[in-house]
């Protein structure tokens, strides 16, 4: 039963894992060698580009994954998120994988509310926009209203393949972010360990 933790903290008097020790092995670093034939050329004359990766495994067993889950892009930090970081989520066109792996942030196990970051439900109240999922000719404007909307100093995080770079079905988020978030779908602990930095 994988539910022990919960009651064990219970005993022990600790409700959070001060880390996650049990980390997913795909969508972590990519290590290998030898020519493969990759859908989204991620992987190109031996070297492993993660922001394309949709680690769909064609590449295995010549490239396999070593357990490194710390493979986010973090531009710049801002210090005046240190004590609150809210976060405002579009969906700009996932298949609900980045969805699920962002929601597990929230959850007792990873807990993204002792290091202060939230989830805001209006644009007006957020200091980061993050996109998933690849970008539909609809959510255009609803990406720059929410973006305009935001009061400054604000961060665009890119949550995944395809918003980063299309993955196998579409067409990338055009904007400068901030925070790359790379996966398909992300590692919570890659997502959790990316705010953190932010807010160093």
């Amino acid at each position: 039963m994988k539910n022990w933790w919960f009651i064990k903290g219970i005993k022990r008097g600790v409700i959070t894992e001060k880390e996650t020790k049990e980390i997913a092995e795909w969508s972590t670093e990519i290590q290998g060698s030898g020519e493969v034939n990759c859908p989204t050329n991620a992987i190109e004359k031996g070297r492993w580009d993660a922001k394309k990766c949709v680690f769909c495994r064609r590449c295995y067993p010549s490239y396999k994954p070593n357990m490194n889950p710390y493979i986010s892009t973090v531009a710049k930090t801002e210090k005046l998120f240190k004590r609150s970081f809210y976060l405002f989520v579009v969906d700009s066109g996932t298949c609900g994988g980045c969805n699920l792996e962002l929601k597990l942030i929230a959850s007792p196990q990873y807990d993204m509310t002792r290091f202060g970051i939230f989830f805001t439900n209006t644009p007006r109240h957020a200091d980061a926009l993050v996109i998933m999922g690849v970008l539909t000719e609809k959510m255009k404007d609803v990406i720059k209203e929410a973006y305009d909307a935001m009061p400054e100093p604000k961060l665009v995080i890119l949550l995944g393949a395809c918003a980063i770079s299309g993955g196998v079905i579409g067409n990338s988020v055009p904007v400068e972010a901030t925070v790359i978030i790379p996966g398909c779908p992300p590692n919570p602990v890659t997502i959790l360990d990316a705010l953190r930095r932010v807010k160093e």
